[in-house]
C-alpha cells in the first residue's frame, strides 16, 4: 500500500481549504434537434441565416449550493425563410461555493461557472449539427460579463435565483 505524502508547507491533521467554486458535475438537462425539411435541406446548398440566444440561469438548492443551466437556441433558415434545423441545448452544472462574500455570487454563478461549463455545451452543438448532416456549427466564444450586466441591467440590480440577504446561519 502507497501513501501520498502531503504537499509542501501543509501541516499534517490541517484541512485544506475548498476554493471559491467547486463543480460536482455538469450534465445535459435538454436537447433537442429539428430537421423538418431533410433529405432537402442536405441536397441544397444554400448559405443559411443564423440565429443564436445563449442565457443563463441559477437555481439554488442549499445554502451554498446551486444549478447553473447554460441554454443555446440555433435556429438556421434559407434567405427564402425556410427551416433547415432548430436546435435547443439546456446544459447544467451543479456547483458549491466557498467561503466568498455575498457580493461575489454573481459574478461566480453567472460567468465564472458558465465560462466553465460553455466548451461542453459548445461541442455538444458542433456534435449535434454534424451529426445532422450539416457542417458543425462552431459557437465563438460568449462574452459573460457583457450577458451578467445586461441581466443585472433587466433585472434592476437583482438576478433571479441569486440570494440577497444573509446567507447561511445566523
Amino acid at each position: 500500500m502507497t501513501t501520498t505524502p502531503p504537499p509542501p508547507g501543509a501541516i499534517p491533521g490541517q484541512q485544506t481549504q475548498a476554493g471559491p467554486l467547486t463543480i460536482h458535475g455538469q450534465y445535459i438537462k435538454d436537447l433537442s434537434f429539428e430537421n423538418p425539411r431533410a433529405p432537402q435541406s442536405l441536397i441544397e446548398q444554400k448559405q443559411p441565416q443564423l440565429a443564436l440566444n445563449v442565457n443563463v440561469t441559477t437555481r439554488q438548492f442549499d445554502t451554498k449550493t446551486f444549478e447553473v443551466t447554460l441554454a443555446v437556441e440555433a435556429n438556421a433558415q434559407t434567405p427564402e425563410k425556410e427551416p433547415l434545423f432548430m436546435l435547443e441545448l439546456i446544459y447544467a452544472g451543479t456547483v458549491s461555493l466557498g467561503e466568498v462574500p455575498q457580493e461575489a455570487y454573481g459574478p461566480l454563478l453567472l460567468i465564472e461557472t458558465p465560462r466553465l461549463l460553455f466548451p461542453f455545451a459548445r461541442a455538444i452543438v458542433a456534435n449535434a449539427t454534424r451529426e445532422a448532416g450539416f457542417p458543425p456549427l462552431n459557437i465563438a466564444p460568449v462574452d459573460f460579463v457583457a450577458l451578467y450586466r445586461q441581466q443585472l441591467d433587466a433585472a434592476g440590480g437583482q438576478i433571479p435565483g441569486i440570494p440577497t440577504g444573509p446567507v447561511g446561519h445566523a
